[in-house]
């Protein structure tokens, strides 16, 4: 059994270009997440922790990053993210994997562990994701068979926006959702994901603030910092209906049902 989590980043960002590599506290914010993954008690090796990018010379930077800081890197579809991870599954020979968001900077590393302790508690589950978080700071975690299942099936080759959706709202996946999330861990007006420039101004303060070389940032630090501290949450506040509505937009999904037949995914 081998476990690896997969992260899928690509600097040609349509929203903030190169935001991945940007420097906050010292060292690239991709960096900053890897930390965070590699402190997964589910990781063993940090080449277990693979980035998927792209083919595209524009990456090369990113994946000089990813490998010197110790983690893989895996290249391949720039738009075909379900391939991406289908490959580099194969390639690394891997059973279960964490998947996480490369725009969730500070996502937290013991919802890695609920869901992959999950995962690995019950045959019968193909995937677990976990709600009530604030945006940007959940995981997932799924099975290679899983993979194989939405890999079989989808048809849309430009699934870089939603692809998740396919594991999430196809009905092809036995789903798992952790919703018992500790109280001191709910801030619903919290967005934490990379998308703006106003997000990236909300990381440079929380990570400037909290962040101690050699030490993992704690979760419940940045709710507490944030609670604190809520002018900085205003700063991207207001991005919600427009994130959501742009992902409506671009996740036009469809795939293959059990008839045969090409279904749309509904969002």
């Amino acid at each position: 059994m081998k476990i690896g989590a997969l992260i899928p980043i690509r600097l040609a960002s349509e929203r903030l270009p190169g935001k991945a590599i940007l420097e906050v506290a010292g060292k690239p914010l991709v960096c900053h997440l890897l930390d965070r993954v590699f402190a997964s008690r589910y990781i063993s090796d940090k080449r277990d922790v693979i980035v998927c990018t792209t083919e595209d010379t524009s990456d090369d930077m990113l994946a000089h990053i990813v490998t010197s800081y110790g983690a893989s890197i895996f290249r391949g579809s720039t738009d075909d993210i379900i391939k991406r991870f289908n490959d580099a599954i194969i390639e690394h020979k891997l059973d279960y994997i964490l998947q996480v968001d490369g725009d969730d900077i500070l996502c937290a590393t013991e919802y890695m562990d609920l869901t992959m302790e999950s995962l690995l508690g019950n045959d019968s589950l193909d995937i677990v994701t976990c709600e009530g978080l604030p945006l940007g700071i959940a995981s997932k975690s799924f099975t290679q068979k899983a993979m194989a299942k939405v890999y079989e099936v989808y048809q849309t080759d430009k699934n870089d926006t939603g692809f998740i959706y396919y594991f999430t709202k196809t009905g092809l996946c036995n789903q798992e959702v952790i919703t018992d999330v500790s109280p001191e861990h709910i801030l619903d007006e919290a967005r934490l994901t990379l998308d703006y420039a106003s997000d990236l101004e909300v990381f440079t303060k929380i990570i400037e603030a909290l962040y101690s070389s050699g030490e993992l940032l704690e979760f419940r630090k940045i709710i507490q910092y944030l609670k604190q501290h809520p002018k900085v949450m205003e700063i991207n506040a207001g991005l919600e209906d427009e994130y959501w509505q742009r992902t409506r937009d671009k996740a036009k999904l469809s795939f293959t049902d059990e008839d045969g037949l090409a279904r749309d995914i509904e969002l």
